[in-house]
């Protein structure tokens, strides 16, 4: 007898008196088909309300107890959105699934998924965990709190930039960041040089050989003159916040820097600029180089654009391909996602059920950030009003007001995340749709950007062997793909 879970929630009091019942409902439907399918119930998962901290908690407890339990094969919950009620439980239930070979059983829906599961049910999950991860993506953090919370209180929070240490502080509690005087004279003179306009950044970088017997390449010189941490500034995920440590050149040499790079008359590299389609995304199948594009000019005045490997691990008689004969091979692979209208049908609704969880999803976490920002203006208005009356002094005011400024750029920037996540998720979904319905037509019809978008949404491990493109697909369209001339989308 398989052994299973039993995984019961409701997100609200009022949907439990309305009729999704932990106790008067679920539990006892769900025992019974335990009994009927025979299925040992080893333990029960039950809670109530929203997810907060308690009840996620909970549901985290769920996942690790069933990874955990090599003998637990299988989850019972209700239905579908009883036990998704956010993408990242979508993301999580879809890791038992497809990596722990967990069998999910939604008893209202009719409906068990495991590793091998065919057909329209596992595409139609596939298609909701796909835009689940991809709008994820775009809101994952570039580090971790702990790393915020150093960018807030002035600290940087990877190790020290060329031209600076780490050594402990005089408490001798934090790997604090202090100048490196060798290195530091090296940064000067890079500076120094490059803000002349004399000089390029190759010129530089002899220069300091010449002055200091020293070696670094140039495009150490080009990140050594592209850092304003030097001036007093640090970036983080886009964004300048002030530092707390020493300054090795000022801020005014650094804008004059600034000012000469922008205006420096660079040489063009020989392709830059021009638009090829497939250019960085294919690897060679024999060595694992990039495929690259050249342009040719026929004595005719034609212009014709071919890809070959780069060999740069060693020469072994690579075949060179036309741009168009690579547009046909992968045109011929977008032609296996035609579907029947009825299972493009099928998709749109998939994607009106998946953009109800986003949109519950994207209000929850604007409105905490929201909530923070606010808190921290409170604060920050409260204290002025404190310094005002004599209650604090104007340094501890500054210093504070400070850390929280720095706070409220960070969830500035979160909240612009999920701005941009949003607009990106409409997109996704909507070249969803489109793939589904004409995908050949799409690919043929679009400008070199689109279809690389296209190649990027849904092919990954592009490779050439001699003449021939290899490829896999990416989630769902592997199932799309498969199901796309088969029955197997009809109902039943």
């Amino acid at each position: 007898m398989k052994k299973a879970v039993i995984l019961a929630r409701v997100s609200t009091v009022r949907q439990e008196k309305e009729g999704l019942s932990l106790k008067d409902i679920q539990l006892p439907i769900l025992r019974e088909y335990a009994q009927e399918n025979g299925l040992e119930v080893v333990r029960e998962f039950v809670f109530s309300e929203s997810a907060d901290r308690k009840i996620r908690t909970k549901f985290n407890e769920m996942i690790e107890f069933v990874k955990s339990k090599t003998d637990v094969e299988a989850i019972i919950a209700y239905r579908v959105d009883r036990i998704t009620r956010n993408y990242r439980d979508a993301v999580l239930i879809d890791d038992l699934r497809s990596e722990h070979k967990k069998e999910i059983h939604f008893v209202y829906d009719r409906l068990v998924i495991d590793q091998k599961t065919i057909g329209r049910d596992i595409t139609d999950w596939d298609t909701k965990v796909y835009l689940a991860k991809q709008f994820l993506n775009r809101l994952k953090d570039d580090a971790v709190t702990t790393a915020q919370r150093k960018i807030a209180n002035g600290e940087w929070p990877s190790g020290a930039p060329y031209g600076y240490k780490n050594a402990k502080d005089e408490s001798n509690n934090r790997n604090w960041i202090y100048i490196d005087d060798n290195e530091a004279s090296v940064v000067q003179k890079v500076f120094e040089l490059y803000s002349t306009g004399s000089y390029s950044m190759l010129e530089v970088r002899n220069k300091i050989d010449e002055i200091f017997s020293i070696k670094i390449a140039k495009s150490k010189v080009e990140k050594i003159l592209n850092n304003s941490f030097y001036c007093g500034t640090m970036k983080y995920d886009g964004i300048e916040y002030p530092h707390h440590y020493d300054r090795i050149i000022s801020e005014e040499q650094y804008n004059k820097v600034t000012a000469v790079r922008a205006s420096y008359n660079k040489k063009k590299f020989k392709f830059a600029g021009l638009s090829f389609a497939y250019r960085g995304l294919i690897q060679c199948a024999d060595c694992g180089c990039i495929i690259t594009p050249e342009r040719k000019i026929k004595k005719s005045g034609l212009i014709f654009h071919y890809y070959h490997c780069t060999q740069s691990k060693g020469k072994h008689g690579a075949d060179w391909l036309s741009e168009p004969d690579l547009t046909k091979q992968f045109m011929d692979v977008f032609g296996q996602l035609e579907l029947p209208q009825e299972a493009v049908d099928d998709i749109v609704n998939t994607l009106k059920g998946s953009h109800q969880d986003k949109k519950y999803f994207t209000e929850q976490l604007r409105t905490r950030y929201q909530a923070e920002y606010d808190k921290y203006q409170h604060r920050i208005e409260k204290m002025y009003e404190d310094q005002l009356d004599g209650s604090i002094t104007k340094s501890f005011f500054e210093d504070k007001r400070n850390a929280y400024r720095a706070e409220q750029k960070l969830l500035q920037a979160k909240l612009a995340k999920l701005q941009m996540a949003d607009e990106e998720y409409y997109l996704t979904a909507q070249y969803l749709v489109q793939i589904a319905s004409r995908a050949k037509e799409l690919f043929a019809g679009s400008e070199p950007e689109e279809k690389r978008l296209l190649l990027n949404m849904t092919l990954q491990n592009l490779r050439l062997d001699g003449k021939i493109v290899l490829y896999d697909w990416k989630k769902p369209f592997d199932k799309i793909a498969f199901y796309a001339s088969r029955p197997s989308w009809l109902p039943g």
